[in-house]
């Protein structure tokens, strides 16, 4: 077995203006490696000013994450990342397939007679009630006691006709939803959003035509809508930005009810559906992939009829495979990060696809990093993605203003800032897959010296943490490559990995700041680097 490589001391360098009196460093249990580079490097400077904002953060990157299927929500496991990821990443609602599948023991005929069994879904709502996790209901697919035929996608079998009844799928819809509200209460559910299908535009998913999709989504909406006229309901969930104008048209021109636009995109030129892994899937060289499908949508939407509804991106993820290793690798952390500064001013959800690995379209897979959807594996051990999240959930609500086009600055309400700063470079070759790529060992280049600027803080002393994630600095998949990709990991091999990749900060510092002084911080940037700065003033 490969040993780890040694954890060492980070170095920050602090500039001659720095503005402060007395300095003290404590380095934490992170490793930093030698980066590779030739020539000049070029400087990157980062000027903020405490006193000028550039408005409110918004909250897209914590509104929404997603999820395989309903009944794995029924596992331990599942239940124990869920709870981590709330902790580290803020979500507020969650999304997944699968919840009126027979797995869920929803509906049975008896006779010509609908039963109901509200009893899976119960203990699974119960759960992220409880958490603080609201459900962003995806209505589907289709009970086996209701279908119109055999069509199933995953090799969870999830029914994808159309129903045989319509009449029937709408009570069906109208009494589960007066199930939540008498369960619930109905200014909790207000609070749900309501969506119909997933990824109709798809023969996979759906086995209709777009007018059979219209016709369940009007029979839908209206289900929900005679519950409550307050609860949301919208559509039409379809695969890259299918749809939306001819949907809008549809909802206008027939009076059916609608409250938002959702959509999916993913971060590869060529494809929509991969259900079992099997398919190439190479990394956007296109700096406006995810962004641009984000404001197609978003002017679609401003050039209907309903201006206002707002967008939703109930998945979006570098990749539509469950089977791609960028999902594993230290590049997704600036990915995602690069995308979502992009889009958040366009758009109220990105909804992450999915914030664990215990995730089964096509199957349970037999390897612990096998290029899952996840934030998470099947171990529990947090990707370089999880990251991404958990460093924009510490940041402030307030916007600096910044030209800096690779970070985000921030202040809170205690007079702490906060500074995110990445850099994504797309480095996979021409004619190579991310199947082939994002296996190796992927060594990184120098790519310039940051140096960050905090003018106009309140004189005071400040602690201020380092965090870091990068090639080999949380970074689990390297560790994975030490040990051989193993097709099973020991605990300790687990246990080790996640020690290694702890999340804590890579150094810790007290310095005071003096009237009308900066406090400046200076560091090494490597290709697809991504640094936090927490600067807060310490609790007396």
């Amino acid at each position: 077995m490969n040993r780890f490589l040694k954890s060492s001391t980070l170095a920050l360098l602090a500039a001659a203006s720095c503005g402060w009196a007395r300095s003290s460093v404590t380095s934490m249990s992170q490793g930093s490696v030698p980066t590779v580079g030739q020539g000049d490097i070029p400087l990157r400077q980062i000027e903020c000013n405490f006193g000028k904002t550039a408005g409110p953060l918004g909250e897209v990157f914590r509104h929404c994450v997603g999820a395989g299927r309903a009944n794995e929500g029924l596992r331990a496991d599942w239940q124990r990342q869920l709870r981590e990821a709330k902790q580290d990443c803020g979500f507020e609602y969650i999304r997944m397939h699968g919840l009126l599948c027979d797995d869920m023991g929803v509906y049975r005929d008896e006779r010509g007679k609908p039963v109901y069994n509200w009893q899976y879904i119960d203990e699974l709502y119960d759960f992220l009630v409880d958490l603080k996790v609201r459900p962003f209901v995806e209505l589907g697919f289709m009970p086996g006691g209701l279908a119109s035929g055999n069509k199933t996608i995953f090799w969870w079998r999830g029914n994808v006709t159309p129903p045989r009844d319509y009449a029937k799928w709408g009570d069906l819809i109208t009494a589960l939803v007066q199930h939540w509200k008498e369960r619930y209460g109905e200014e909790e559910v207000r609070k749900w959003f309501f969506e119909v299908w997933n990824e109709p535009n798809l023969d996979g998913f759906w086995a209709g035509d777009q007018r059979a999709y219209f016709h369940l989504y009007s029979t839908t909406a209206e289900a929900v809508k005679r519950v409550s006229p307050a609860f949301r309901v919208g559509g039409p969930a379809t695969a890259g930005n299918g749809w939306i104008p001819e949907f809008i048209q549809y909802c206008t021109s027939t009076n059916s009810p609608v409250d938002f636009i959702s959509t999916h995109t993913y971060g590869v030129d060529v494809g929509f559906l991969d259900e079992f892994g099997g398919r190439g899937t190479v990394l956007s060289k296109n700096p406006e992939s995810i962004i641009g499908d984000v404001k197609r949508a978003h002017a679609q939407i401003q050039a209907s009829a309903l201006p206002s509804l707002p967008l939703c991106y109930t998945e979006w993820s570098a990749s539509y495979t469950p089977a791609d290793p960028v999902h594993d690798s230290y590049v997704s952390a600036p990915f995602i990060l690069d995308k979502l500064k992009n889009s958040i001013d366009f758009v109220q959800s990105m909804s992450y696809w999915t914030f664990t690995d215990i995730f089964e379209e096509a199957g349970p897979r037999t390897t612990p990093f096998h290029g899952g959807f996840g934030l998470m594996n099947y171990q529990g051990i947090k990707k370089p993605a999880f990251r991404a999240y958990e460093y924009l959930n510490k940041l402030g609500p307030t916007k600096l203003e910044s030209a800096d086009p690779q970070s985000l600055v921030t202040r809170d309400d205690k007079g702490g800032v906060q500074a995110l700063v990445w850099d994504f470079t797309n480095n996979v070759p021409e004619h190579v897959n991310n199947q082939q790529y994002f296996i190796g060992d992927l060594k990184p280049n120098l790519k310039s010296k940051v140096q960050v600027r905090f003018a106009d803080l309140k004189p005071g002393r400040y602690r201020v943490s380092t965090y870091r994630v990068g090639y080999r600095i949380n970074d689990p998949y390297a560790d994975y490559l030490d040990l051989g990709r193993p097709g099973q990991l020991t605990r300790p091999q687990v246990e080790k990995i996640k020690s290694h990749n702890d999340g804590k900060p890579t150094a810790v510092e007290t310095v005071d700041v003096r009237k009308g002084e900066p406090l400046t911080r200076s560091f090494d940037l490597r290709e697809n680097d991504v640094y936090l700065l927490v600067i807060e003033q310490p609790k007396r």
